[in-house]
């Protein structure tokens, strides 16, 4: 598994949600595929996010608790995980820890 990304443009505006407790930048590979970067500071309560395409949340570090859509019950997901959001969709994010996570934008 590769460390990091090269060869890659940065968007310099990051994207910052929920007053500040989810930050991530946008990069962009030559071949037109992007991706977020970001870290998820820990939350009272569940953040929820909106998807316009498929998105598959890698955790880097740290865990999180996860509802996608409709699924009330949920599931923790932890450091080297990752998760699946359908496109036109919403899941919800709680973490008691300083999440690390990249964004799969699967379009």
């Amino acid at each position: 598994m590769s460390t990091q990304f090269d060869f890659v443009s940065v968007v310099k505006k990051p994207n910052i949600y929920f007053d500040g407790l989810s930050i991530s930048r946008t990069i962009q590979f030559k071949n037109g595929i992007k991706k977020t970067i970001g870290v998820i500071l820990p939350t009272e309560r569940p953040l929820t996010f909106e998807t316009h395409v498929p998105e598959r949340i890698e955790i880097i570090s740290g865990k999180c608790h996860v509802q996608i859509a409709n699924n009330l019950e949920g599931q923790i997901y932890y450091a080297g995980q990752s998760f699946y959001v359908p496109r036109n969709s919403r899941f919800s994010i709680m973490t008691d820890d300083v999440l690390d996570y990249i964004c799969h934008l699967e379009d």
